[in-house]
């Protein structure tokens, strides 16, 4: 399976589907991927913000594949034209053979500007296909129930914010991956704009000197195979 940073928060992922999350990839100033490039059997958007749902209604309907997120959302993308499918939180829905739950995030959410659209809960993504465990946490501050996610939902791969100001910065994302116990890490949502700089190499020295986890830490644009 392979994995592949589209910067900020997006990735695509690829395996017996191919999936894309959250890609916000015009007006993203470290984005290596063009929109029009990218097709996608699902299109996972985590909450309303733009630099999330993003070019995620044109992939959609570019590809002829499903937008999943909550309701709210999913109503938004079917108005838009695009073919999708309404969850809520603690859900699951299998879309042939890939399996997804949503888990909570605790952000805000709503699109456009002056009177800002409700799109929504925030939410996380639980991704099983091909055998796998991807947990995708959405923008998110650090919650308890990670403990109980990792616990029920042992993940081969877990993608989480470290930027700060907007959601969990490192230190908080560190109790996450003890919490969540994934084999793998991939940190996000950082440096995208200085306000949220960080230091990966240094969030992955920390992660790997106080747990088991692996970090791999991603520019823009580069992959790896999930194994």
């Amino acid at each position: 399976m392979k994995v592949t940073f589209l910067g900020h928060a997006g990735f695509l992922v690829e395996g017996s589907a191919t999936i894309v999350i959250d890609p916000f990839l015009t007006g993203n100033p470290v984005a290596a991927v063009k929109p029009e490039e990218i097709r996608a059997d699902l299109v996972l958007v985590t909450h309303g913000h733009g630099d999330h749902l993003g070019n995620a209604v044109a992939i959609a309907k570019q590809s002829g594949g499903t937008l999943v997120s909550v309701f709210e959302m999913a109503t938004y993308a079917g108005r838009k034209g695009a073919l999708s499918h309404g969850m809520h939180i603690g859900g699951s829905h299998t879309f042939n053979g890939v399996k997804i739950k949503l888990t909570p995030a605790w952000h805000g959410t709503g699109f456009g500007e002056g009177p800002m659209e409700y799109l929504g809960t925030p939410c996380g993504f639980l991704i099983n296909m091909d055998g796998r465990t991807i947990y995708h946490s959405g923008d998110t501050g650090l919650f308890g129930d990670m403990e109980l996610i990792g616990r029920l939902h042992p993940a081969d791969l877990a993608l989480l914010p470290i930027g700060d100001n907007f959601t969990m910065g490192p230190e908080d994302a560190l109790e996450a991956v003890k919490m969540l116990k994934p084999k793998m890490v991939v940190p996000m949502h950082y440096n995208t704009w200085p306000l949220i700089k960080q230091d990966p190499l240094k969030f992955k020295a920390e992660v790997e000197s106080a747990t088991v986890s692996m970090v791999t830490v991603l520019a823009p644009g580069e992959n790896f195979e999930l194994l």
